[in-house]
């Protein structure tokens, strides 16, 4: 008989799948997968020997394995590839930040967004990752930093996939994390990055929950902005700044717009001006990102004038815009990279 896994269940669920169990084993359970790092039942030594052996028999903890890991230069950055038990790959980045420790995981196997400077999307979707396996990302990055009596501090959903894809695992592992017997993490700690899927960005309003909108933007207009991201034919600048809008006013919470920076492409002073334009009014910032080339695309890296004057530009025109801290220098960087690299 397949046994069941344990691990990604709330509280009530544990509480249901071992109901046979006063309900307190079910809490001392729930403490000992997400908060004390257990991935087996061998480790919970406040249970008794026959009731671990008994758990053994009819139930699972399954977390993602280490294929392997980069680490960069400065030591600031680890990439971790992680196995599902499907044998399904996926990236894990942990950043040692200024103000704390951040980690950035996926929510899918691959990506089919088709962004054109993008490595996630060469290889195509494979599937979404379930609520234990985004979970499981998290937990062995916590159960990593927790060797070094260090913890989690902020998560960035941005890594592989695209998050409002997979919205209702995706919504239902947030809530179980925030959760006291997890890790308890304030909502306001929590980033999620979309390329404007915007029927879920008004989802997302719903769900009252104040997390951090980014959405990817890339472009400043229309045209431009659908020959490098095909979900632009979907959704256009101007529903998508709307639904960003509107995440904004509804939520007080202010909405981050990423731009990635393409040598020749979309850096020019005209580009800064057509999108301060865009944005003028909005409760947002831009988030100035230099692309980290991929092998397989042909965008370069723009030259450091160029984005010191795409910078000055915005914030001289009444948007609030920073360039974002390189990190990872001396591995594979952009993401997907990694991935990738390990599937050739």
């Amino acid at each position: 008989m397949e046994k069941i896994n344990l691990f990604g269940l709330t509280l009530p669920e544990l509480e249901a799948e071992l109901s046979n169990l006063p309900k307190f084993r079910a809490k001392q359970i729930a403490a000992w997968i997400y908060q004390r790092g257990a991935n087996s039942f061998d480790a919970m030594t406040d249970l008794s020997k026959d009731l671990r052996a008994e758990l053994a028999e009819k139930f699972s903890i399954e977390l993602p394995h280490l294929v392997t890991q980069q680490i960069s230069d400065d030591k600031l950055t680890t990439k971790f590839l992680l196995k599902m038990s499907d044998g399904a790959a996926v990236e894990t980045v942990l950043m040692r930040q200024d103000y704390g420790n951040s980690i950035c995981i996926s929510t899918q196997v691959g990506c089919n967004m088709g962004c054109k400077f993008c490595a996630s999307t060469l290889k195509g979707l494979e599937r979404n990752l379930s609520v234990s396996e985004m979970l499981g990302e998290i937990i062995f990055v916590q159960n990593f930093l927790a060797a070094e009596n260090q913890k989690i501090d902020t998560l960035v959903i941005m890594g592989t996939g695209e998050p409002l894809i997979n919205f209702d695992n995706l919504i239902k592992m947030l809530r179980l994390l925030h959760g006291s017997y997890t890790l308890g993490l304030s909502y306001r700690k929590i980033t999620i990055s979309t390329c404007g899927i915007v029927p879920e960005i008004y989802r997302l309003i719903e769900e009252d929950m104040p997390v951090t909108l980014s959405i990817s933007l890339h472009a400043p207009t229309d045209n431009l902005r659908s020959a490098i991201m095909p979900i632009n034919s979907a959704f256009g600048l101007s529903k998508v700044l709307k639904a960003g809008d509107d995440y904004g006013k509804k939520t007080g919470r202010r909405v981050t717009y990423e731009y990635i920076l393409l040598g020749g492409v979309n850096d020019t002073e005209e580009h800064a001006r057509q999108l301060s334009k865009i944005l003028a009014g909005q409760l947002a910032n831009v988030n100035l990102i230099p692309v980290n080339p991929v092998s397989e695309r042909d965008f370069i890296r723009p030259t450091n004038k160029a984005m010191k004057k795409f910078f000055h530009f915005l914030n001289t025109h009444g948007i609030n815009a920073t360039i974002r801290r390189e990190m990872g220098a001396g591995i594979d960087a952009a993401c997907g990279q990694l991935r990738a690299k390990n599937l050739d």
